[in-house]
């Protein structure tokens, strides 16, 4: 796959020496990366199908030092793309062509824990386990857990507004995001939201979370933590085929019962897991379940039998409990390695994010796989079934002349099934340079120009992280595609295209 192109600017033979220069003076030597071979570790994120080497990577450890960086990027007119551990998958971190990189790895620092009001105060290059372990004491957790929770930070997280195993509960990033430093693309640093749930004006902190880096970098988060439940019950349940373990999500929630996770694997990802790690799935089976109840024990207790029910119905083969907190760790253990376990089964692998109603569950499942067969390529399921956030990983060989190609057009086919059915083509993976060619699959030309007038608002220069999200050609001075015509917001005076 190639990145985008974009065109690069003019400049004196001597400006990037005198750019670096200036770059040092504000960062120190060892806050700023130019050499080639150290700039590969930057030329890309987990999505590695695309790749754009930066002009530099700097690495701030300051608010001040971002705006600083920003500000000399506005003056000359250079783009940059904010990144955090580069776990993401959908090429929302890629480099600009002729743009520098800046990680805000060394950022790390968790400014304050205010037990008091559950709150805690983080940098944006704070893993997000890093939140948990930093409350656990008081018993308190930072509820999204993304699978890539031990590396993945919490401002990537907000940038991509990250869910997790425990979202189905407890909501995404965006439900526990209260405020935001936020440095904007001049350099201009600003405070939105705080520590309390309801503040005048309006939702930029709900703006700004899921924004992919477009609008501002975030520099400091303020974050809801939540009361660790009395109790925690997890059992898996395993199934002849796929479509039994969907339509088991359904009944479990039709019956009133909300667990605080919901996850599927099916047979090629049991097998491939069992191998990495043990967790004692039955490797036989066509597919598991895995249901983790929580909240007072009274209540869990309740729910169990309801929950066994729904899963004879729906012909589960076998139901296990975990008996004690080291089984629970280890249920999960195999369902958080899926992905990397899964290289044992193939050297390339594509994950695909889509949403879907959980009520079509068994419906999509049942299409992905009769697409798989179509295209001749293995697809995996591993997901967070509960909030039917799917997470096919279509297998391929790119040694094989022209079988990444069907890969990659396999995987848009499910993203339009996905659509078909009522969904969304990203869950929580973002749109980043990725999916930005399926975003016209749900917007209509209106719709995606009144996003770009928000853009816009804030980043007149389209400097920061470009080329992500939105169909291209769409900048802040191009009009897109079509020939330009004014918005009806325009018309309304409600708002203004720069």
């Amino acid at each position: 796959m190639h990145a985008p192109a974009s065109e690069a600017k003019l400049r004196s033979p001597g400006w990037k020496k005198d750019f670096g220069e200036r770059l040092t003076r504000i960062l120190g030597p060892d806050g700023v990366i130019y050499a080639d071979d150290e700039l590969i570790a930057y030329d890309c994120d987990a999505l590695t199908g695309y790749r754009v080497k930066p002009l530099f990577v700097v690495l701030p450890r300051t608010s001040g030092e971002v705006s600083l960086v920003m500000k000399m990027c506005y003056d000359e007119d250079v783009p940059y793309v904010p990144r955090g551990a580069g776990t993401g998958l959908s090429g929302g971190a890629l480099p600009a062509e002729e743009g520098i990189v800046i990680s805000l790895s060394r950022m790390n620092r968790i400014i304050e824990v205010d037990i008091p009001n559950e709150r805690v105060v983080a940098e944006p290059g704070v893993t997000n386990l890093s939140v948990t372990n930093a409350v656990s004491a008081y018993g308190y957790y930072y509820a999204p857990d993304p699978s890539s929770q031990i590396v993945c930070t919490i401002g990537g997280n907000v940038a991509e507004n990250s869910g997790g195993v425990h979202c189905l509960k407890y909501g995404v990033t965006t439900n526990h995001v209260l405020g935001l430093e936020v440095i904007l693309p001049d350099g201009e640093i600003i405070e939105i939201g705080g520590k309390t749930l309801d503040r005048p004006g309006y939702d930029l902190t709900g703006l700004m979370v899921g924004s992919e880096g477009l609008l501002g970098i975030v520099t400091r988060v303020t974050l809801r933590i939540v009361k660790k439940p009395e109790t925690v019950k997890t059992l898996f349940a395993s199934f002849d085929r796929i479509e039994e373990a969907g339509a088991s999500v359904s009944g479990i929630t039709a019956r009133g019962v909300i667990p605080a996770g919901m996850e599927i694997m099916d047979n090629l990802c049991i097998r491939s897991v069992e191998e990495a790690v043990h967790a004692g799935y039955p490797v036989e089976a066509g597919s598991i379940l895995l249901v983790e109840l929580d909240g007072p024990a009274a209540e869990v207790e309740a729910q169990m039998p309801v929950v066994e029910e729904v899963l004879r119905e729906n012909n589960a083969l076998e139901i296990r409990i975990a008996r004690d907190a080291r089984e629970r760790d280890l249920f999960w253990k195999g369902r958080k390695n899926a992905f990397p376990a899964m290289g044992r089964v193939s050297s390339d692998y594509y994950v695909q994010d889509g949403v879907i109603p959980r009520s079509r569950l068994a419906e999509v499942l049942g299409r992905i796989g009769e697409l798989s067969r179509e295209y001749d390529l293995r697809v995996g399921n591993v997901f967070h079934a509960g909030d039917g956030n799917l997470h096919p990983l279509v297998l391929y060989d790119s040694t094989k002349e022209g079988e990444s190609e069907r890969a990659l057009e396999l995987a848009g086919r499910i993203l339009g099934v996905c659509v078909e059915s009522g969904g969304s083509i990203t869950g929580e993976h973002g749109v980043g340079n990725d999916k930005k060619r399926f975003l016209s699959l749900m917007f209509d030309e209106n719709d995606l120009e009144t996003m770009n007038l928000v853009r816009c608002a804030f980043d007149e220069k389209g400097l920061c992280n470009p080329g992500k999200v939105f169909p291209t050609p769409r900048t802040c001075v191009e009009q897109g595609m079509k020939p330009y015509a004014e918005h009806p917001l325009q018309k309304a005076g409600l708002g203004e295209m720069y």
